[in-house]
């Protein structure tokens, strides 16, 4: 709600437009007769599935997304199940986006359901930003799902604001007004506040935006360390980051949940050098190479761990990928312990690619037979999908009753 609509803006406008329950309310607009049931997206709750998204009508039987399946069964016994259709969420994706892009030509799209929009007035037109965000919301809906906005003089604050009225909902936070709005606020709702962040300031008697955004900076380097001025000021609702159109992936990643534990070294190993295969492929074929390589290894008990390293050359070579993928598994994981998630990811781009020599030497430029096999192999894979070939390595054979689940993402900054 807007408690001020008769006050013209001034400054900066930001709007965050985040869909509601994104995966589950295009499920309920394919499928009339599942609207106002409660909706559950994602794997088999009996082949140790994932839930990817849940219905508001199902949220309120306490299933969220990335929970167990069998234990999202559990809560909503009766609950319709979706197998996620990611080409349909894309189609839907594209077309939201076509709406944000005739509204501004400034629209930072962050994931596949939420996008920053810039529409300051007097720099793309004259318009109140309320005004925008109402019509973007009408016009959504007539595509029959729905999202909620926050309109802001920044990011931070915009996103907070989208959050605090769902489904359907307008939050307006006014120049002027941004400290307000965040004191009462759970530090936790802090964009890039994790779970360990939040409690380690809640043992510092630090519960809301308020107090933090009170501390003195020597206090709060001692807490937060070298994030605590950037966390000072978005507690306080300044946020100068601009948005940006088309921003560049800060990461590309791979990541596959096996249906089943997995124990066996050798099968490990061939999981990881495939998600190794199809990350370099991709760099490739955004013409990106990066110098930090993260392993994610999820274990039976959801227990998480995340690993990363930093090469001393950029690279977008599978074998070099792989090379330290591994030695970083070996710093995690054990043969015996079960792994239901793995993950390889590559990050800190920069423009060209050189080859790493594995033997130590100095890197010596592009390996132009390297060069020319990769590129035959990702023609291959283009055309005849992802598993059609491996390049020295052991893919797992797949079991048709045991489906794994593999997901790829392109990260950016927020």
């Amino acid at each position: 709600m807007d408690a001020t609509p008769d006050t013209p803006w001034s400054g900066r406008a930001v709007l965050h437009v985040d869909m509601d329950a994104f995966f589950a309310s295009v499920e309920q607009l394919d499928h009339p007769e599942w609207r106002g049931r409660p909706v559950v997206v994602g794997g088999d709750p009996a082949k140790r599935g994932v839930v990817s998204a849940a219905s508001y009508e199902a949220r309120r039987f306490g299933v969220r997304s990335a929970m167990p399946s069998a234990r999202a069964a559990a809560l909503c016994p009766d609950a319709v199940w979706a197998r996620p259709r990611g080409e349909r969420y894309r189609e839907v994706s594209l077309q939201v986006r076509a709406i944000l892009g005739q509204e501004t030509p400034a629209v930072q799209p962050t994931s596949i359901d939420e996008a920053y929009l810039d529409v300051t007035p007097g720099r793309h037109f004259a318009e109140d930003p309320v005004a925008v965000a109402r019509r973007i919301q009408e016009r959504v809906a007539a595509l029959g799902v729905t999202c909620s906005i926050g309109v802001a003089t920044s990011k931070t604050v915009a996103k907070i604001a989208s959050d605090r009225d769902k489904p359907h909902g307008l939050t307006v936070v006014r120049p002027g007004t941004e400290a307000a709005f965040l004191a009462p606020l759970p530090v936790g709702l802090m964009p890039g506040v994790g779970s360990v962040t939040a409690a380690r300031l809640e043992r510092f008697g630090i519960a809301t935006l308020g107090q933090l955004a009170a501390l003195d900076r020597l206090t709060a380097e001692e807490v937060l360390g070298s994030w605590a001025p950037s966390l000072l000021e978005r507690a306080r609702g300044v946020d100068p980051r601009p948005v940006v159109e088309n921003e560049p992936a800060k990461s590309v990643s791979n990541e596959r949940t096996f249906a089943e534990d997995v124990h066996d070294a050798a099968e490990v190993r061939a999981a990881l050098s495939a998600l190794s295969a199809r990350v370099t492929e991709r760099l490739r074929r955004k013409g990106l190479s990066g110098r930090t390589v993260t392993v994610k290894v999820r274990y039976g008990d959801f227990t998480t761990r995340t690993v990363r390293r930093t090469v001393p050359v950029p690279t977008d070579d599978r074998q070099t990928v792989l090379s330290v993928a591994m030695d970083l598994l070996r710093t995690v994981w054990s043969p015996g312990v079960g792994v239901r998630l793995l993950g390889v990811g590559v990050s800190g781009f920069e423009e060209r690619a050189v080859q790493l020599d594995l033997l130590g030497g100095e890197g010596a430029g592009e390996d132009p037979a390297k060069e020319r096999l990769a590129a035959s192999v990702d023609a291959v894979r283009e055309r005849f999908g992802p598993g059609a070939l491996d390049v020295g390595g052991r893919q797992r054979r797949p079991d048709a009753r045991r489906p794994d689940t593999d997901t790829t993402r392109d990260g950016r900054s927020t």
